[in-house]
């Protein structure tokens, strides 16, 4: 127990946790409102910094902003490391992982200078915009989302191997029925065909020409709405059911959250949890049975209800 109080901040960290991972009083919130704004910022940043028009007349305003967005979430990283419980655990969390990303590319820039490497400067710029996953901080439905998600993964894999092999199949049977004539040259093309078909995309750029090509592909068409609706019906039951199950619960250790409803320390590193938003964190104990409660010695007397009959 003194291991896991231990991981739980004090004092100014406290206060500085609060701000950074929570959201229960104006200052969080505002902290919360400010950092989206400044991630919103920052991908539009790096869209306008590759268009070589926009890049040709700002390129001085723009690297300005950049590394202003680059310091500001240098800091809030920092913070983050500072104020948590256990910062090792945080920094390799997927959400530290995140982070890191968002500050590195900046400053792996000054380093990559130069027409000889061109690409990668503008990869380490491209990457940069995987601060958009930073808002997942933000987002209270994006713990449960991904809880649904992996709890469907199982029916999803076996969906999708049951689409793959629907494919190959009426890949294979279009090959047999168009032939090269018609555009359809191997196995592998006609399941390209397939899967356009299928998902309802449709690019146009082979078509079937038989009367009897043009029926499968009808039926292939008619079978691909089917195929849109089943993953999103089994996700959606899931996440009914996930939303059912979990509370915004995070971590003072390593910042993780969805937690169990009645959990009282994380799976993940045995810190105690608190909830996001303030609230109480813990269910309503339940009632316990007439039965239970006439065998329960009196507080005043120490005898039981048996005893007074």
């Amino acid at each position: 127990m003194s291991e896991q109080n231990s991981a739980k901040p004090s004092g100014h960290r406290a206060w500085i946790y609060h701000v950074i991972f929570e959201a229960n009083t104006p200052l969080a919130r505002g902290f919360d409102l400010c950092l989206i704004f400044f991630i919103a910022a920052s991908v539009i940043l790096v869209m306008l910094d590759s268009v070589e028009s926009i890049r040709e007349v700002w390129h001085r305003e723009l690297y300005i902003a950049e590394w202003f967005f680059t310091i500001i979430f240098t800091i809030e990283y920092l913070l983050r490391l500072y104020s948590i419980g256990k910062p090792l655990k945080y920094a390799t969390s997927f959400f530290g992982l995140i982070d890191l990303l968002c500050i590195i590319p900046t400053y792996l820039s000054l380093f990559f200078a130069g027409t000889q490497v061109m690409l990668v400067v503008r990869l380490i710029r491209v990457l940069r915009i995987f601060r958009i996953l930073k808002l997942f901080h933000y987002v209270g439905e994006a713990a449960a989302l991904t809880k649904a998600m992996q709890a469907s993964r199982r029916k999803i894999t076996v969906f999708l191997f049951t689409v793959l092999t629907m494919v190959v199949i009426f890949g294979s049977l279009m090959y047999v029925i168009e032939g090269p004539e018609n555009g359809f040259t191997s196995i592998p093309r006609s399941i390209y065909w397939a899967v356009v078909t299928l998902t309802t995309v449709g690019y146009g750029d082979i078509t079937p020409q038989t009367n009897i090509g043009q029926f499968l592909s009808s039926v292939v068409m008619i079978m691909g709405y089917g195929v849109i609706a089943v993953p999103t019906g089994i996700v959606t039951v899931e996440l009914s059911q996930t939303m059912k199950r979990h509370m915004m619960l995070v971590c003072h250790g390593c910042g993780e959250e969805g937690h169990e409803a009645d959990a009282d320390y994380c799976k993940y590193c045995g810190t105690e949890l608190s909830r996001r938003d303030g609230k109480q964190r813990h269910l309503k104990p339940m009632p316990l049975p007439d039965r239970q409660l006439k065998n329960e010695p009196d507080k005043n007397t120490g005898s039981h209800d048996s005893d007074k009959t």
